[in-house]
């Protein structure tokens, strides 16, 4: 991915190097977070016996120090994801600006806060270990570089374009939010029975999945997509599914708990998004996924 020299977003936070602290939910609920790297980590809290709530903010965590000031000196390789980071935010917000005057409508850009280790937000506590996640309470996207190296070693999904998926991602459940999705899935999620409820939430990271691929079709006119940064990017779609992460986990898949997709349906959704770019072929609710 050709990305070096682009526009840079401005609506980038960096709260690295600031400490962490548990943030309460706000009165309204936490709504539907959509962190991509959760699952595997809460699988694994719960299987060696720890409290996954913790991990969610639910849980303090009176010892941790959080509140305690840290001396953050950026190295040369976060100086240069962070520029990666706001470049790919500029572009999702040039594209998602014209798809939503397409439509009509005006695009809200969001937040993307930067952190390491642990930071408040609406949504409560974001935490490294839970992954890049999209917090519908501040319209806010918060992301832990390490994630990208864990990415790249752990679930070997690595290069620039599957790290842009990331974000794409995360910005899709922002366009779910500005069309009024995520609203509707929560209210639908509030009285429903927990199997239906994870299925909804499969439905909603599915089209997230897609307006991903659709974000991914827009970037072919940037002139700046290279040989295999599409492959790299439904490799990392295909690397976050509920299954692979369930089998790696446990060593066994709870169909009934997947709250993501498998990763043929990711790599399906994202794929269909890409291919197509119609925001109208993008109905995980209604369509068989």
């Amino acid at each position: 991915m050709q990305w070096q020299g682009g526009r840079e977003s401005e609506n980038v936070e960096d709260r690295r190097g600031q400490g962490g602290g548990f943030g309460g939910f706000s009165g309204g609920g936490c709504g539907l977070k959509g962190g991509i790297g959760t699952v595997v980590i809460l699988i694994i809290i719960w299987a060696l016996g720890g409290n996954p709530m913790q991990y969610l903010g639910l849980v303090s965590d009176l010892t941790s120090g959080s509140d305690t000031q840290q001396t953050y000196t950026p190295s040369a390789e976060d100086n240069e994801q962070t520029k990666f980071v706001r470049t790919v935010l500029a572009e999702t917000e040039d594209v998602w600006t014209d798809v939503f005057q397409q439509m009509g409508r005006t695009y809200r850009k969001p937040t993307l806060v930067l952190f390491d280790g642990s930071t408040p937000s609406n949504c409560g506590t974001a935490e490294s270990s839970t992954g890049p996640f999209y917090c519908p309470e501040d319209e806010k996207i918060y992301v832990d570089l390490s994630f990208f190296r864990q990415m790249d070693t752990q679930f070997h999904a690595g290069g620039d374009f599957a790290h842009a998926y990331v974000i794409a991602h995360e910005i899709g459940h922002h366009v779910q939010k500005l069309l009024g999705t995520l609203d509707q899935v929560n209210a639908m999620r509030a009285r429903s029975s927990e199997k239906v409820s994870n299925e909804l939430s499969v439905r909603t990271e599915l089209q997230a999945d897609f307006y991903a691929g659709v974000w991914a079709n827009h970037m072919k006119s940037f002139n700046v997509l290279e040989p295999g940064d599409i492959q790299n990017a439904l490799n990392a779609a295909a690397a976050v599914g509920d299954d692979r992460l369930q089998k790696q986990a446990q060593g066994y898949v709870v169909p009934d708990a997947f709250t993501h997709g498998t990763s043929q349906q990711r790599y399906n959704w994202f794929n269909k998004g890409y291919k197509t770019g119609d925001m109208r072929q993008g109905d995980t609710f209604n369509n068989p996924i």
